[in-house]
């Protein structure tokens, strides 16, 4: 199971941040004005896990090719409420909002790290924290190529998105997708979310906004493919996303061979110089 938002219809309203923090009880982050458009809380956080970003670019309203009369691009039944324009459909000044989450990756480093078990990949396919047995040895925070989980610092334990793991137990949707009132974010098989995306592509590239595109949704990628996927209206960056995230355990288990046969090596040595001393 999996979570695919849509960035296209995200409308911004903070729904998905605010019911989020509701179901979980998850203490308030601070209510300061931060000056980055009307983004209140900055990113993903232990106390923020889900985040709705507003991205102000200087561009033409989704259109990306300087030879296309906007006139001749018809909009009707392609709900791009994402693709916010100061003046009217002519000008050049967009926001692009997406609703941010932890990706719940195949292959998680965060798993690979964690020395308690308190990081355990769930039935769904999802990756959760149980609080109680996280010692807070922070070693998954770096490990996280995406940089979602956290440390709270009464504590020091990590915290960040379940995919309202309780929730989808009885049946449920997750709070945010079951709050957001566009359809931005959708839960559901993974399958049947990917299918469902890349026809939303095609309904976008057919209208002329040609820099839509899937992020996360490759079984393929440097993670295994994502839990939580992306449609994104310009490239991963734009969004603070890696372009191409890779598992930063990838080399452990190589590590582990060069350093057993360095440590065979070195016991070998050792019995060969004992051996021969004893003569």
């Amino acid at each position: 199971m999996g979570f695919f938002t849509d960035t296209s219809v995200c409308i911004g309203c903070k729904a998905c941040e605010v019911a989020c923090k509701e179901w979980n009880a998850i203490p308030e982050d601070g209510l300061t004005f931060t000056g980055m458009s009307y983004d209140n809380t900055q990113g993903l956080s232990a106390d923020t896990w889900r985040h709705v970003a507003f991205i102000e670019q200087r561009k033409p309203l989704g259109m990306q090719d300087p030879g296309m009369d906007y006139g001749d691009v018809d909009y009707s039944g392609v709900d791009v409420l994402g693709l916010a324009s100061e003046n009217d459909a002519r000008g050049d000044f967009r926001w692009l909002m997406a609703s941010d989450v932890c990706k719940h990756c195949t292959h998680a480093a965060c798993l690979d790290v964690c020395p308690t078990g308190a990081l355990f990949r769930t039935e769904y396919g999802t990756v959760v924290v149980q609080s109680d047995i996280c010692n807070g040895c922070g070693y998954c925070v770096p490990a996280c190529p995406y940089g979602v989980i956290d440390q709270r610092k009464d504590d020091g334990r990590v915290w960040k998105c379940t995919m309202c793991y309780d929730r989808i137990s009885d049946n449920l949707e997750p709070a945010c997708a079951k709050a957001c009132p566009t359809d931005s974010i959708q839960y559901g098989p993974l399958d049947e979310l990917r299918e469902r995306a890349a026809a939303r592509v095609d309904q976008l590239q057919e209208a002329g906004v040609h820099d839509a595109r899937l992020y996360g949704d490759d079984p393929d990628d440097g993670v295994g493919g994502n839990g939580a996927f992306f449609l994104l209206l310009d490239e991963p960056e734009a969004y603070g996303l890696p372009p191409a995230p890779v598992v930063t355990t990838k080399d452990l288990p190589s590590m582990w061979k060069h350093a057993g046969a360095a440590a065979a090596t070195l016991i070998g040595g050792m019995a060969a110089v004992y051996a021969w001393s004893r003569r």
